[in-house]
């Protein structure tokens, strides 16, 4: 701990996987007291010798601390890992990854045991956490008082997002960028598939990629743009209907390269349904809906 530790705010942080211990350390550095429990006590060693009070259980470990972190594995682990321990006062920042509805009912259950409850998505990977260059940052979503109190502690591991009162925000933001991401990803596995056979540098192919990628990114605005009930209609850059008649060129380009369209046909399939379904032809933004059941 540093000599000024007195000064800083306490934490307990339960789970100390990759990115529970990466939290601990950064919280250890700034100087929080900093009482970590595992279920796998070895875990708790390195941090232990650097500064940090290994609990022996649950309920020693969020006994020492007002703001009680959980970064478990799903959201029945932290069911269980609490459910003997007396959260009465208690701010539980829960980091764990679940779906809006889990955030939601753990926020409930939690205030039913007389505890204050944030909900956290992360936005980053463990080499991220404790490097403020890195550009990671935290999604928190529940009582704007409880995010504001504990608004500085939260930032010492990475950047603080607020999402909103709803519990559920935080999940549901996660998941959505992560599922862009994904996306991504899909295209970009697509991409280099398609060169892999030839004679072209990878590398080099990949600046490309991108700087194409940054450019085509802010289409993003486009779409909230086109989803915002009183947005004035945009001038028509690249209509659905040019794109669906250009989709077997794609299609055509991937069979010859002997590369599967699977992770390409199912945008095109719902890009023909826009068409033929909501004569979307000139608002290329309907598909948002047209996913919606």
């Amino acid at each position: 701990m540093t000599p000024h530790s007195e000064d800083k705010t306490p934490v307990t942080l339960l789970g100390l996987g990759a990115m529970g211990t990466a939290l601990a350390r950064a919280w250890l550095a700034a100087g929080h007291p900093t009482t970590v429990w595992n279920r796998t006590p070895a875990r708790a060693g390195a941090l232990a010798a650097g500064g940090a009070r290994r609990a022996d259980g649950p309920a020693e470990a969020v006994a020492a601390s007002t703001l009680v972190v959980v970064c478990l594995l799903d959201d029945v682990s932290v069911g269980e890992v609490l459910a003997g321990t007396d959260l009465s006062g208690k701010d539980v920042v829960n980091l764990t990854t679940s779906t809006p509805a889990q955030a939601r009912a753990r926020a409930a259950w939690a205030s039913d045991r007389g505890a204050r409850y944030l909900d956290g998505g992360i936005m980053a990977v463990p080499p991220m956490i404790g490097v403020p260059e890195s550009g990671g940052y935290v999604l928190y979503s529940g009582p704007r008082d409880v995010f504001d109190r504990h608004r500085d502690t939260l930032a010492v591991p990475a950047g603080t997002t607020y999402a909103g009162e709803d519990p559920g925000f935080a999940a549901l933001q996660d998941v959505a960028l992560l599922s862009a991401m994904y996306g991504m990803f899909a295209g970009t596995t697509h991409a280099f598939a398609l060169i892999r056979r030839e004679n072209l540098d990878p590398a080099a192919f990949a600046g490309l990629l991108t700087g194409w990628l940054t450019a085509m990114a802010p289409a993003a605005h486009a779409v909230a743009a086109g989803l915002t009930a009183d947005a004035a209609p945009e001038e028509e850059v690249s209509s659905l209907a040019m794109q669906v008649a250009g989709t077997p060129t794609f299609l055509d380009t991937a069979r010859q390269q002997g590369v599967s369209p699977e992770l390409l046909a199912p945008y095109f399939e719902l890009m023909r349904r826009g068409l033929t379904e909501r004569n979307e032809a000139k608002n290329p933004k309907g598909l948002v809906d047209l996913l919606l059941r």
